[in-house]
């Protein structure tokens, strides 16, 4: 055959082929994790969750929208916010106690003196005030030893379908990255209850009426608001003394309701930062993009009235650092800039993230520079930056904002400020809160008189340390039955002002755990948990669920 006719047999064959085309290669979906209990949210209480359950023999999966672990003790509060001491117990307290071992060796102590007067830090074996990367330090170092199997990154699907549910019970609940979490209990570990929402718990956002729950410290706070407010009367008006010419930056025109009065405004929010003054680890403050000067207009006016007090709420934690809080009418609190927060989009969410970024950064960029700021101020925060050695991978800020309030949860029990102050009964104690009632700023109005005032601040001791409900973490029944929710719990405003600390999530977080367990063990949803044997785990757990005065 010649060459020609071999090509003409070939292409004949080839063309009565049946065709076939590859399909394009799609990446199969990742297989399902599962677990006895699945925690979703890393901060104190769900690290403290996980610890308990792994304890107690379960399987357990953390499972982390960030890459790390603790939440805001791990990202700037390190001035622990603790009441009695004496309230605090179990894996809390265990957490402290790790604390106070790390820092009793004198090596660590690398760019300030340990302080000679040590009762600033140390209570008998514990320490409650700590670096951010030494907390960070310390949870990690304990899930791991307990086995606890962590998976990061992996934000949960906030979307419709995103929490699977057979009736009652959550099945499992996807990531937006497309992993599946399957478990027998979960827990909600979050501050902003995401999980719990989307398991289709009832919840609310902002402030009852006093009327509600039979409360004084609840809704519109005008009166009360005494702290963190304006010592001198600041005129509102761009020109002073012109309404026409609007309002300065960051004052709200909307009048505010009677005292007493519901609305669904929350408390501001912050980043707690890690300031110092030692040199040699000194970062400086960087001038955010976006910066405006005039944002900080009500500031200057008040400086230029006599304000003085910036510099109140740098407190030290050990090595030349510092939790810097707000302090004072206009501070490091974002007011009124967060109302969209608790029920807005992932994408409303980081807007508003990254607008308290720069409002922060600018306010430290602003003092330190502005020549409109008296000098002693601006002499008095070139001392100051960032720490070089905390937060290194972004840019030495904060990687999370304190979220003090969002999403709460509306079960069958609500605690409310009567529980605290003992005037009624809490049934089934699971642990022990002590702060004050103590909300931040909501609002920054014009009061009746025509001057700037700030609204919402309440400080107010529950003047003893007291119970906290079992049944302040478990849904309404007739809602999940297989979920906890040990952060986002069942509370009224105020209340929550309270309850809302660190100490006190992982005291709850651990319990979460612990009745996760009987009710995996029992096999009963968690609003039927045997509390004798919740209550005899707890106790041998160290739990403190009252004081013997």
């Amino acid at each position: 055959m010649t060459c020609r006719n071999l090509r003409r047999a070939l292409a004949t064959a080839i063309c009565s082929m049946p065709l076939t085309i590859a399909a394009p290669q799609v990446a199969a979906a990742p297989a399902p994790m599962r677990a006895d209990i699945v925690i979703y949210g890393c901060a104190s209480g769900g690290v403290a969750a996980a610890i308990e359950a792994r304890r107690l023999g379960r399987s357990v999966l953390l499972v982390c929208r960030e890459d790390y672990l603790g939440g805001m003790s791990t990202n700037g509060l390190g001035w622990s916010d603790t009441g009695n001491h004496r309230a605090i117990g179990g894996l809390s307290l265990d957490f402290y106690r790790k604390v106070k071992r790390y820092y009793d060796d004198p090596a660590v102590w690398i760019h300030a003196p340990r302080p000679a007067r040590a009762e600033n830090f140390v209570d008998g074996d514990a320490m409650w005030q700590f670096e951010p990367k030494v907390g960070e330090r310390i949870f990690e170092d304990w899930a791991r030893e307990a086995g606890v199997a962590i998976v990061r990154n992996q934000p949960l699907d906030r979307s419709k379908g995103g929490v699977e549910m057979a009736g009652s019970r959550v099945v499992a609940f996807r990531s937006k990255a497309g992993r599946r979490f399957e478990g027998k209990v979960f827990i909600d570990a979050t501050y902003e209850g995401d999980l719990m929402a989307g398991a289709g718990v009832g919840f609310t956002v902002g402030r009852e009426a006093n009327a509600t729950y039979g409360e004084t410290l609840n809704g519109v706070q005008l009166a009360n608001t005494t702290n963190h407010q304006f010592t001198l009367d600041i005129d509102p008006w761009r020109v002073p003394g012109d309404p026409a010419t609007g309002l300065l930056p960051r004052i709200s025109a909307e009048r505010p309701a009677p005292d007493g009065t519901a609305d669904d405004k929350i408390q501001a929010y912050t980043y707690r930062m890690c300031l110092t003054d030692v040199p040699a680890n000194r970062a400086p403050f960087p001038k955010p993009k976006g910066y405006d000067a005039g944002q900080y207009a009500l500031l200057k006016r008040y400086m230029d009235a006599g304000f003085r007090d910036f510099f109140r709420k740098f407190d030290r934690i050990p090595n030349g650092k510092t939790d810097t809080n707000n302090f004072g009418a206009f501070s490091f609190d974002n007011i009124g800039a967060n109302y969209r927060y608790p029920e807005g989009s992932d994408a409303e969410r980081a807007a508003i993230a990254r607008e308290h970024i720069v409002y922060q950064q600018g306010l430290l960029w602003f003092m330190a520079n502005d020549p409109g700021v008296p000098a002693e101020t601006r002499a008095e925060m070139a001392k100051w930056g960032l720490c070089r050695d905390e937060f290194t991978a972004s840019g030495h800020w904060p990687r999370e904002m304190y979220v003090r309030e969002a999403r709460r949860m509306v079960s069958d029990f609500v605690m409310a400020e009567p529980h605290l102050r003992g005037t009624r009964p809490t049934p089934r104690p699971i642990g022990m809160g002590s702060y004050n009632m103590d909300s931040h700023n909501v609002q920054r109005i014009v009061d009746a008189r025509g001057f700037v005032r700030n609204e919402g601040n309440i400080e107010v001791s529950p003047g003893r340390a007291y119970p906290i409900s079992y049944d302040a973490i478990v849904p309404r029944r007739g809602e999940a039955t297989n979920l906890l929710v040990p952060v986002a719990l069942s509370a009224s405003h105020i209340a929550y002002g309270s309850i809302r600390m660190e100490p006190v999530f992982m005291i709850l977080g651990q319990s979460a755990a612990a009745a996760a367990s009987i009710a995996i063990g029992d096999g009963v949803p968690v609003q039927d948990v045997d509390y004798a044997k919740l209550r005899a785990r707890l106790l041998a757990a160290g739990q403190i669920l009252e004081l013997v005065p």
